[in-house]
């Protein structure tokens, strides 16, 4: 997908997670979003979401003091997209509607889905390191800075 480097002038930037069920890498990835920047408005969504949100990602989400639990999978909407100024998808393929002027990144990450915590916290790890990067890169505050 094509990668710009900056979002539109509006603030705060609206940055939109998008996976295949909703249910583990966008949540996780939202959650960190959400905790650790501040100024920015975070949705996550999936071509096709599931009934709920996978345990295990909730699980790994807590062992860094990262509550999740009281998201829910959301389906995605063109509309999401094209209120975003940042798409990430991780796994998402052509479901994701593209529109000019908008940052779109693919992240390859391993899917949770049916993985066990130990396999999760590497995946839940990676996305954090990710989150840091796009916050940079948008420049997105942290929370108390």
């Amino acid at each position: 997908m094509t990668d710009f480097t900056s979002p539109s002038p509006r603030h705060p930037p609206v940055v939109l997670f998008v996976c295949v069920h909703n249910a583990g890498r966008s949540q996780m990835a939202a959650g960190f979003l959400s905790a650790l920047g501040d100024a920015v408005e975070v949705r996550s969504a999936g071509s096709m979401p599931a009934d709920q949100i996978n345990p295990v990602a909730v699980e790994a989400m807590a062992e860094v003091g990262i509550d999740i639990t009281a998201e829910a999978p959301t389906v995605l909407t063109t509309d999401a997209v094209r209120h975003a100024d940042a798409v990430i998808t991780m796994g998402c393929g052509d479901a994701c509607p593209v529109f000019p002027g908008k940052r779109y990144e693919d992240w390859q990450l391993d899917d949770p889905a049916g993985q066990g915590i130990d396999a999760v916290r590497p995946i839940r790890d990676e996305i954090s390191s990710r989150i840091l990067t796009l916050m940079n890169e948008l420049g997105i505050g942290g929370i108390g800075h």
